[in-house]
């Protein structure tokens, strides 16, 4: 008895390929609202915003506190019952919300490491010649704070994308939802599963040398 049935996992890779668009645009679309929410939540933390401040620690404290498992049940399941108007939501505006508030809250955080890190003589002097503090923002502590953050941000959306595989648990086909139905109809599991690990593992590298290649991109003006 073989070990493996190959011939039936290369005839399953394109299959499952045709689900991996909406698999990376899910974590995609994610990745992007998360940036833009938890830059603004980096923000509040650094400049210590009253009232928005402690809304903002006790928002970090629960989506990094609780499973995103439980996060995406509580979008998709719970939150309909007590809001009607969120009965119409599917399964994947839901992942995508979940993977957005879940990955907000850590990359806040890394955001705002990266914004403290930054000389504090070098706001100072900013400071010192009119510049407001959005304005210090935009054009001395955000640049710098980029070069830092990527590293951290792109191994977030990695994990993001490798997350995306619990979306099959509302329903959603993406690449994990159509590994299991082909695993379910063929009864071949160890294959499926080998083959849809295989795919994951691939992205995962690409990703991770495109990311080697970014941070040398931004390390270069510091090179002497």
């Amino acid at each position: 008895m073989n070990l493996l049935d190959i011939n039936y996992m290369l005839e399953l890779v394109p299959i499952l390929l045709r689900y991996l668009p909406l698999t990376l645009g899910m974590a995609a679309a994610g990745m992007v609202l998360a940036l833009m929410l938890s830059a603004g939540l980096a923000v509040i933390r650094v400049l210590r915003i009253p009232g928005l401040n402690a809304a903002t620690m006790l928002f970090i404290s629960f989506f990094r506190g609780t499973p995103l498992l439980v996060q995406l049940f509580l979008f998709y399941y719970g939150l309909p019952q007590v809001m009607s108007f969120l009965t119409t939501i599917d399964g994947i505006t839901a992942t995508i919300m979940g993977l957005t508030l879940h990955f907000s809250a850590y990359m806040a955080e890394s955001i705002r490491a990266a914004i403290v890190g930054v000389d504090r003589s070098q706001t100072e002097a900013a400071l010192s010649i009119g510049m407001t503090n959005g304005q210090l923002m935009r054009r001395i502590v955000l640049p710098q704070a980029t070069r830092v953050a990527v590293p951290t941000l792109m191994n977030y959306f990695i994990d993001m994308i490798k997350a995306t595989s619990l979306a099959f648990t509302l329903g959603v086909t993406e690449l994990m939802g159509a590994t299991q139905k082909e695993a379910s109809g063929s009864f071949m599991y160890f294959e499926s599963f080998v083959v849809v690990a295989c795919i994951y593992w691939a992205i995962v590298e690409l990703l991770a040398w495109f990311q080697r290649r970014l941070e040398n991109r931004f390390n270069e003006a510091y090179r002497r």
